[in-house]
Order: C-alpha cells, then sequence, then structure tokens
C-alpha cells in the first residue's frame, strides 16, 4: 500500500469524523485528535510534564522536520515504504481479529490451567490421500467400537499406535497440562468425561482417540536442579549397576553437606543442564516423565531427593521452589503465543473475516461464474483453452464495499494444463473466488483501518512521522556531522575555549604486541619506515597479522596504567595473558587539547548541536505554519 494511498486514507478518515485542523505545516493539515494523542503521550512519559504552550513549540518543530523529509521524497523512496508497509501490517493485526471470540478462547484456555487430565491415547497417521485417510479413520473407529465394548486399550495402543512413546507407557500419557498440546487435543482430553474415550480427534500429527482415566486439580509448577546418571545405550546391566553405585555415592557426599550446584557441574551426565548446575526450567504437570514429575512436586521446598530411576537413567533432585497458577493478566501473553502455534489464532480471523463479509456485503458474482460455465460447456471442460480465454479477464467475479476483482485474479491461481469436466472445472473455479473472496475482504479492511479506528491513525502517524524524523535527522545532524570533518574542525577552531582541560593528557598510538621478539620488530620498522599515524592500523595488520594491536589513546594520569607508564613516568604495568608488550609511537603529553579528534565526544555533540539550531531556523523560513488558536484552546 502506497503512503501517498495512506495520506489520502487519514485526510478522508479527518473529515468523517469530523477532526477540527488545528494547524497546518507547508499546507499539510494537522488535526485536533492526532495533536492530543502525541500531546498527552509525550506528557505521560515525562517525569516534568510540560505545558501545552511549551509542546506547541516542540510539536512544530517536530512537524517542520517530517515536512523536510517528505519534501525531500523520503516517503516515496522503495525502502521507506517496505519498512512502513511492515509495521502497517504488524499493527493491522489485532484488528482483523474477532476481540470477544479471543477473549472466550483467553478464558477457556486459563480455566483449563486449573486442572489436569489423566489420559492415554492410540494414534494413527493421517494417510497420503483423502482415500488412505478415510481408511485409517474407519480404522481407529473400529478400534475404538471394540475397545467401548470391553476391548483392552493398552493391548491396541502396542498393536496400532505409531507415538514412539508407546513402547514404554502402553499408550499412558499421566497426567497433561493446558497449553501443552494442539489444540484438538487438548479440546477432546478436557471434554470426555471420565472413563469415556473420545471421538477420534485429527491433530498435525495424526488422528487419535483419548481415554480419560482421572481429574485432578492442577499443582503448579516447581523449579528444581538434578543430577543424572545415564542409561548405557546397550542397557548392560554391570554398567546400569555401576551408575547405581555412582549416584548413591553422590547422595551421600550431597547429605554430608556440598553444593548440589558443583557437583551437577562436575557429575551429571544431562549435556543440556550440568552447565547450569543441573538448574532445568519451572515445568508443571505432563512436562517431564512421570517418576521424575512425581519426585519433583512431592519434595519440599530446599529438600533433596534421594537416588530415583527412570528410563533416562538415575537421578537426585533438589527442589529450589514452586509456584501456583498465575492470575489470567500474567498468562494472558503465555496463552496467546500458544495460540499462534494451533487454530485458535485463525479461529478469532476467521470469525472476524465472516463479521466483515457481512458488513461489507462480500459476495461472488455468479453471473460471472455463470459466462465461464457457458464456455466450459461449449469447451467440453475446463483445460488450458478455459485459461487462456480469461486470463486477461476484467469481468468482476468478486465485489467487496465499494471494490471489486476480476475474473483474471482467480484464474491465476488456477492450474493452467490439467483437464477435467465441466462440473469439476466450477468447482475448481468457485474455490478460486472464494479465497479470492477471503484475501479482498481483508485488504479492504485493512484498508478502512484509519477510517474506522482513530487511535489506530494515529499510531501509524506517529509510526510513518518517526521513521521520516529519524532518516531526515540523520541526513541533515547525525550523519552529517560525522561525516564533515573539515566543518567539525572549524567549529572546535572557533570554540577552542569551551574544551580546556584541567591536567595533562597523552596523547599517542600505542602498539601491543605478544611477544618481545615481535615488539623488537615492530620497533625496527617503525624507525625505518616511519608509517603515517593516519595509515598504522592498516600497516601494522598487513605486516603483523594478529600479532599485533594498534590503540590510539588520549588519557590523564591514573585512566590508563600503561600510560601513567609511558607519558607520566609511573610503574611498569603487569603483561597482560595475550599482549605482553608495547611501544609507543608519535606520542606526548599536552595540556590543552590540538585538535578536534582530541575532544570528540563533546565536540561533535555541541557541533551537532549547532547543526540542529541552524536547520530549524532554515525550515521555519522554508514551510510556513499556521495555527488555529480557537482549536487549540479545545485541547484537554
Amino acid at each position: 500500500m502506497s503512503a501517498a494511498f495512506i495520506a489520502a486514507t487519514i485526510l478522508t478518515a479527518t473529515a468523517k469524523n469530523n477532526d477540527p485542523v488545528l494547524m497546518t505545516i507547508d499546507k499539510k493539515p494537522v488535526t485536533l485528535s492526532e495533536f492530543e494523542y502525541l500531546y498527552h503521550k509525550n506528557n505521560s512519559q515525562q517525569l516534568q510534564q510540560q505545558s501545552l504552550e511549551e509542546y506547541v513549540d516542540m510539536f512544530v518543530t517536530y512537524k517542520l522536520k517530517v515536512a523536510d523529509a517528505e519534501a525531500a521524497g523520503i516517503d516515496t523512496t522503495a525502502s521507506f515504504i517496505k519498512e512502513f508497509n511492515g509495521y502497517r501490517n504488524e499493527l493491522a493485526r489485532p484488528y482483523l481479529r474477532d476481540n470477544e471470540v479471543e477473549e472466550r478462547l483467553i478464558d477457556e484456555a486459563y480455566a483449563r490451567m486449573h486442572e489436569n487430565v489423566d489420559v492415554s491415547h492410540i494414534m494413527l497417521p493421517l494417510g497420503m490421500n483423502p482415500h488412505e485417510a478415510d481408511s485409517l479413520k474407519a480404522k481407529l473407529d473400529s478400534i475404538r467400537t471394540t475397545i467401548i465394548n470391553g476391548g483392552d486399550f493398552e493391548k491396541f495402543a502396542v498393536e496400532n499406535s505409531i507415538d514412539p512413546a508407546v513402547k514404554y507407557n502402553k499408550g499412558r500419557m499421566g497426567y497433561i497440562s493446558a497449553n501443552r498440546y494442539p489444540y484438538t487435543f487438548e479440546k477432546a482430553a478436557y471434554e470426555t468425561a471420565v472413563g469415556e474415550i473420545s471421538p477420534i480427534t485429527e491433530t498435525p500429527f495424526g488422528y487419535h482417540i483419548i481415554k480419560v482415566h482421572a481429574r485432578r486439580p492442577d499443582q503448579g509448577k516447581v523449579l528444581v536442579q538434578h543430577i543424572l546418571k545415564l542409561n548405557p545405550r546397550d542397557g548392560n546391566p554391570e554398567k546400569i549397576a555401576a551408575n547405581k553405585a555412582k549416584i548413591d555415592s553422590l547422595y551421600q557426599v550431597l547429605k554430608n553437606g556440598a553444593d548440589f550446584s558443583e557437583i551437577a557441574k562436575r557429575e551429571s551426565e544431562d549435556p543440556g543442564t550440568n552447565r547450569k548446575g543441573g538448574m532445568l526450567p519451572w515445568f508443571g504437570a505432563g512436562e517431564m516423565v512421570k517418576e521424575f514429575e512425581t519426585v519433583s512436586f512431592s519434595l519440599a521446598n530446599g529438600e533433596i531427593s534421594e537416588p530415583f530411576a527412570t528410563s533416562y537413567g538415575f537421578h537426585i533432585i533438589h527442589k529450589i521452589d514452586s509456584k501456583g497458577i498465575e492470575s489470567k493478566d500474567e498468562a494472558r501473553k503465555m496463552i496467546l503465543r500458544t495460540f499462534d502455534n494451533d487454530d485458535r489464532s485463525q479461529m478469532a480471523e476467521r470469525a472476524k473475516l465472516e463479521a466483515l463479509k457481512k458488513e461489507y456485503n462480500s459476495r461472488i458474482e455468479e453471473s460471472t461464474l455463470e459466462t465461464v460455465r457457458e464456455a466450459m460447456v461449449a469447451n467440453g471442460g475446463y483445460d488450458s483453452v478455459i485459461v487462456r480465454q480469461f486470463a486477461n479477464s476484467e469481468l468482476p467475479i468478486v465485489k467487496v464495499g465499494k471494490t471489486s476483482a476480476q475474473l483474471s485474479d482467480a484464474i491465476k491461481s488456477m492450474p493452467a494444463t490439467v483437464k477435467i469436466g465441466v462440473n469439476e472445472g466450477m468447482a475448481l473455479l468457485r474455490s478460486s473466488a472464494e479465497r479470492l473472496l477471503n484475501t479482498t475482504t481483508i485488504e479492504y479492511e485493512t484498508g478502512q483501518l484509519e477510517a474506522k479506528y482513530p487511535e489506530f491513525r494515529n499510531l501509524i502517524n506517529e509510526y510513518r512521522d518517526g521513521m521520516l524524523l529519524f532518516e531526515i535527522s540523520n541526513r541533515n545532524v547525525w550523519e552529517k556531522s560525522s561525516k564533515d570533518k573539515e566543518g567539525l574542525e572549524n567549529y572546535f577552531k572557533k570554540n577552542r575555549s569551551r574544551y580546556l582541560w584541567d591536567e595533562r593528557k597523552y596523547k599517542g598510538i600505542i602498539i601491543y604486541t605478544t611477544n618481545d621478539s615481535i615488539n623488537n620488530a615492530v620497533k625496527q620498522y617503525l624507525d625505518t619506515n616511519k608509517p603515517e599515524a593516519d595509515s598504522l592500523a592498516r600497516v601494522m595488520r598487513k605486516e603483523f597479522g594478529r600479532n599485533v594491536k594498534v590503540e590510539r589513546i588520549i588519557a590523564a594520569k591514573g585512566e590508563n596504567p600503561v600510560v601513567d607508564h609511558i607519558g607520566f613516568f609511573g610503574p611498569a604495568p603487569e603483561p597482560d595473558k595475550k599482549w605482553q608488550c608495547y611501544t609507543e609511537y608519535s606520542g606526548k603529553t599536552i595540556s590543552i587539547p590540538e585538535e578536534a579528534a582530541d575532544v570528540r565526544g563533546p565536540v561533535t555533540s555541541d557541533y551537532q548541536a549547532q547543526l540542529e539550531k541552524e536547520w530549524i531556523a532554515t525550515l521555519k523560513t522554508k514551510y510556513p505554519v499556521k495555527i488555529n488558536q480557537k482549536v487549540l484552546k479545545k485541547v484537554k
């Protein structure tokens, strides 16, 4: 979407909302609502609030800079438009979801966080095609019926389930908690009564039936660290016995007061946690193997468990802390993140889409479909001839509000090389038209956001102007000051008296070397070649590679031990592990700065302030500003 289109949309929205114009800057209107939005936001972020008069002056300067950026064409560059549209699309996302549906799903997820469900499941694959999928679902349905009639769930799980864990758990997952499994799986688990088996449930991983054994209140989360001795891969009983002896020995050491973290770092064979002293992240029900979870929750805070076994090996746990279920507000962000990983995000978006279709009377043009159907009948079906015939057609195929999409847009997404009958061809076309109807509806709504939502319009305006302000300020002040060495030096010379020092400083270049022999070679090279100071770093690196490090230094006594030794006759510092030696080049002590580089920080800052002042003065003469005082009095 172009910047010009956005600007036009904003102006249209202003007129529709009867938002009075507070001021014009270079004949471009600034509305009362935009000013109030930024005025109140600025004051809410300041320790000391600005008066209205003070803020008006600052705001006008801000808008003058934006006007200068627009005059420079920054808002029309491809890079600006791409970045701006990226921001806009991200900010638009919440407006394209049904908030009521989303809130209902959040409430549902939070309610489930208070309960754990003890489940078993059997999973079959999804199938490679519709026929295979139907066959697998029929098989699972038959298994379900048999189990309901008295069949052994564990037996059928071991014989049929593709879940790799079935080898050791026989389908029994134990207690699971909310927001950790695909939404359809979680929904089936939580909505199936104890002792019952769910209907066939589809997830991205397969088809499932779920048996619910029990329910309990959620236990919250625990924070533990552990020590692990891994089972040998070959299952050698002698090695397992040796590990058991080792873990028992470590337990005795811990009982005698040894530091758990240090023992875990040294002895634990869990590569993911041993460097962290065995520390695991907070976890709840269903996130660890059953034995590990049971022991973790049974311990008191600060307690160390006796050694115990899991399928991974032998463990010792130190429980650090525990906590209950967080508040809904605290859990909201986590819950919304889980939505992004399943179809709950699409549920809120689909609900919004359906509402928008009604609002904008979005529809497929049946007369256009009939035109294509007649062509297919005459052609004997759908094929490349039909595709070519309508590839550039401007006939409207969908209408949304005051806009439409053409038949050619729908044809583009249809296969060009297949040959099928009329009914199949029309099914393809209708499917393409429905997808086009959805995207056109969303695009139309996205284009209306500034007009419908003043808060969105103001936020977008703020982002846009902020981007322009940064780029134009960089061009006229920050980048200019860094590149204009002559201007910076002239400014320093004119204001030299502002940059005096209280004490002498050493100014020079120190070349660090890795050993005596390199240091002597550097000294000899410098004496023989006398390279220019400006090119010294490049010359040294080319000649001596990574064996040297070149630093330009300006420092007073006490600020650098090497400078204290070289420039102020202090003791030689202890050599660094890598940079054993050093030598100076072109060094001296000075009582006042000689050039801008000697006080680069403060001189650059002051020079930028001068450039800013001169720039603002130019802007005030370049772009006319008119403020409507009557509207200004309405500012709340």
